[in-house]
């Protein structure tokens, strides 16, 4: 709910001014790491928009505090929000407490030179249940095939030991109710890579995707919650593109 309430809040701001809007609505997934936990399925709305003071990009607000563009370039400052979708529920480890997702605020810096771009995130728990932060450095760049835009990126982050802590540790009491033993994983980096795919249907219509995957941190693959090195996501999307 709180996912869904942030992007209606950011949406609303659309209406300060005439730009190109992108909307839609998409399947999206993510396995997880830990040993008989399923995968999270759930419909996720699209939105694209920017217009130099506020920007959403799918799943992620923002407002600019500082920057520059031109027609080469462009850079910029901004004060950001995005969901984390971690964790699982009380009934799904036996007897381990449930670790909750949650929502991240903080800074990000963003800078594009021709096809080029590279973006750095320091991120804090909004809703303070992990309780700590982290910070990403993603780099990429645009392709073009005949119709088909491709956006890959490679990417790493830096998680700390509190945070690998809530979603991988296993507590003293919680090892001596379940068949874990008790673990305490220490700060470690998450790699990755990702791509955005986008096909036109028509001057207005594509078909939009997500395809992603992540590299848990060595600290965390040691957990004996985990069986699993990798978190593989994806969206699956039809979006429509507009100015008003």
């Amino acid at each position: 709910m709180r996912y869904i309430f942030l992007l209606t809040v950011f949406t609303s701001i659309l209406v300060l001014a005439k730009e190109k809007v992108t909307i839609g609505l998409g399947s999206y997934f993510k396995t997880q790491p830990y040993k008989n936990v399923d995968r999270l399925d759930l419909l996720s709305p699209v939105i694209f928009y920017d217009n130099s003071i506020v920007y959403v990009r799918w799943s992620r607000v923002g407002l600019y505090f500082a920057g520059e563009k031109k027609d080469d370039y462009s850079w910029g400052f901004s004060l950001t929000a995005m969901p984390r979708t971690y964790g699982y529920g009380s009934k799904d480890l036996d007897g381990m407490k449930e670790r909750k997702s949650s929502w991240e605020g903080g800074i990000a810096f963003g800078a594009k030179y021709k096809k080029y771009f590279l973006e750095i995130l320091v991120l804090d728990d909004i809703l303070n249940k992990h309780q700590t932060y982290t910070a990403t450095m993603e780099v990429g760049s645009e392709f073009k095939y005949k119709k088909i835009s491709f956006y890959p990126t490679i990417f790493v982050t830096y998680q700390s030991s509190k945070f690998l802590d809530y979603y991988y540790g296993v507590t003293k009491d919680e090892a001596a109710n379940s068949n874990f033993q008790e673990y305490s994983p220490t700060a470690g980096y998450l790699v990755g890579m990702q791509s955005y795919i986008e096909y036109p249907l028509t001057n207005s219509l594509s078909t939009f995707i997500n395809l992603r995957v992540d590299k848990i941190p060595s600290s965390a693959k040691s957990s004996p919650l985990v069986d699993s090195d990798y978190i593989y996501s994806g969206l699956l999307s039809l979006i429509y593109t507009f100015s008003y």
